[in-house]
């Protein structure tokens, strides 16, 4: 295969032809370009080049007079929300803020950070321009660091016209600063300022960027390569996860090796666009570079799974040179994103392994609910053998524990069902995960075992991020010891066994064990107290499927909808879902 390159997603551009025209995007150049006449040959949309993120997307215009309008574009409102977020105004636009707050006036722009950097930094040559300024390498001619060659990233501060922009800042030097020890983590050094600029000092990487490894291939890396690179990305996110950070703008421009050598580490820079997120929560600002956007970032209510679905694109880019979404606007791009299905058929997949298409299918599922966590990507059987695979804690067992204990005797015991019919792959990573919460000698585990290795392997992040007060929630719930067995029925995902193959399969087993061993004739009443219907629901109807008329018990059909738990509509405000 020849460079990089997309296959048009062609319902999608059709429809984008007759509806609309380009979407702009703003790059770290004078001008915005127009969009291409034909394919664009980068599995990115944007230069290759060391850089803050960009993320502005344009919300397309209609053209007049072309007959009834087109379904609403997934783009809608993501110009506005962005402009405000960059400061990006232009006139006769839309009003997207109040007073003179879209200029900078009246905007406290002192960070705090010393003022001491020309008389301690030497800038080099230029090495990268983004959004609000651009990144350079310089030698540090003083400090602890004397001698020795670092980059630094220069925010101007008269691009930062909003509250937004300036907290974005602040946001991204607290990141770095409280997120670090990891190897795949671009070091940070320190942050100045002066009337001007900030300045963030990082560590340099003079190896490039991962995008251009992959057109230095020619499009397209072997799986043992491609493997090779997806660990330590997973490596670094789960890392990140852990501590409650999200990037949001994971991509191949966004991950740089420290040297021209082959096998040089990789390292994950960027957090200009980064978040700290609870395990309950939900974040809502579109963020991120269209052609690696999850399809919860544009419906506005997404977590940590949002880089999972990028680390699924940047996987499926390296493993057939390919992006699995394509149109020639950044409207059509999302319509894909939010609509379209990745091709699996066309060369090189029919020779890849079975192993590698499944890995890719995990991450790249429309419902985020069904996508893999990094910690369960590095247990995947594909890559899980890998010397360098690193499997942490992972949050979401938290959240499903949680879930566990507050659910009724009923659902526990077709839980305990589910859990007797996994296969010895489905129970990998349960297993990776009891060791990794120390097990005592008898084989249980309690609640504070979450609390103590979290803090075992904690960064300051975790203070940001309010995860400590998520796992100190569970901690404190009182219940007995869990064993292996019943530890199985509280962590699984029900909906993530629901994207495999086997899931007839395994229900059907796991209802014959149910039936056997838990199955009890219920009332209707006690089926909406589980769910959490109000008196108000038409119970009768809502749940009639539930129960078998011969003998009042549970159906097959009741067990599996009983399974995944009460659905978000029934769930209180302050629940939790799976």
């Amino acid at each position: 295969m020849g460079i990089c390159h997309g296959k048009p997603v062609e319902s999608a551009v059709r429809e984008e032809e007759d509806a609309e025209v380009s979407v702009s995007v703003s790059i770290p150049s004078s001008g915005t370009p127009k969009p291409p006449k034909s394919p664009f040959y980068s599995p990115s949309p944007l230069p290759s080049s060391y850089k803050s993120s960009p993320g502005h997307v344009g919300t397309p215009l209609r053209k007049i007079f072309k007959g009834p309008f087109p379904p609403p574009s997934p783009a809608k409102h993501i110009k506005a929300f962005l402009a405000r977020r960059h400061g990006s105004v232009k006139p006769n636009a839309a009003s997207i803020s109040e007073g003179s707050e879209a200029n900078g006036i009246g905007l406290d722009k002192s960070f705090g950070f010393s003022r001491q950097f020309r008389s301690r930094y030497e800038i080099g040559e230029e090495v990268g321009r983004g959004h609000f300024g651009y990144t350079s390498s310089a030698k540090a001619i003083r400090g602890d660091l004397k001698g020795q060659e670092v980059a630094v990233k220069v925010i101007t501060k008269s691009k930062m016209t909003t509250a937004i922009a300036i907290e974005d800042v602040r946001r991204e030097v607290r990141i770095l600063r409280t997120l670090s020890g990891h190897k795949n983590l671009v070091q940070f050094y320190d942050a100045f300022e002066d009337d001007e600029n900030v300045y963030i000092v990082m560590e340099l990487c003079r190896g490039g960027e991962l995008l251009d490894r992959i057109l230095a291939r020619g499009g397209k890396y072997t799986e043992e390569d491609a493997k090779a690179v997806l660990v330590q990305i997973l490596n670094v996110v789960a890392y990140c996860h852990l501590q409650g950070v999200v990037h949001r703008d994971l991509k191949p421009e966004n991950f740089l090796f420290t040297s021209k050598d082959e096998t040089a580490p990789l390292k994950v820079i960027d957090f200009g666009l980064s978040d700290f997120v609870k395990p309950d929560e939900r974040l809502n600002d579109i963020v991120g570079s269209a052609y690696y956007v999850a399809p919860e970032v544009l419906r506005r209510s997404y977590g940590t799974e949002a880089d999972m679905w990028s680390i699924g694109v940047i996987a499926y880019i390296l493993l057939c040179g390919s992006r699995p979404f394509w149109a020639r606007t950044e409207s059509g791009i999302f319509r894909a994103v939010l609509k379209a299905e990745p091709n699996f058929e066309e060369p090189p997949w029919p020779t890849l392994s079975p192993e590698a298409k499944d890995f890719v299918k995990r991450l790249l599922n429309k419902d985020y609910r069904k996508r893999m966590t990094a910690a369960q990507a590095q247990c995947h059987p594909w890559i899980r053998d890998h010397p360098d695979v690193v499997v942490p804690m992972d949050m979401v067992i938290c959240r499903l524990i949680k879930t566990y204990i507050c659910s009724s005797s009923l659902r526990k015991s077709a839980l305990t069902a589910l859990a007797r019919s996994l296969t010895v792959n489905q129970l990998f990573y349960l297993q990776e995960q009891f060791s990794i919460l120390g097990p005592n000698k008898s084989g249980y585990i309690g609640l504070q075992n979450l609390k103590t290795v979290l803090l075992k392997h904690a960064t300051e992040a975790v203070k940001d991020s309010r995860v400590v007060d998520f796992v100190n929630t569970v901690s404190s719930l009182q219940y007995r010891k869990l064993d292996f067995q019943e530890f199985v029925a509280a962590a699984v995902s029900v909906y993530q066994l629901e994207a495999d193959d086997n899931w007839e399969q395994l229900t059907s087993s796991a209802y014959e064990i149910f039936d056997k061993d838990g199955n009890r004739p219920i009332m209707i009443e006690e089926l909406a107290s589980e769910l959490g219907l109000s008196p108000s629901v038409p119970m009768h109807v809502v749940l009639q499927d539930w129960i078998r008329h011969a003998d009042g018990k549970l159906s097959f059909v009741g067990f599996v909808k009983l399974l995944h738990g009460p659905s978000s509509r029934t769930m209180p405000k302050n629940g939790y879902r799976q």
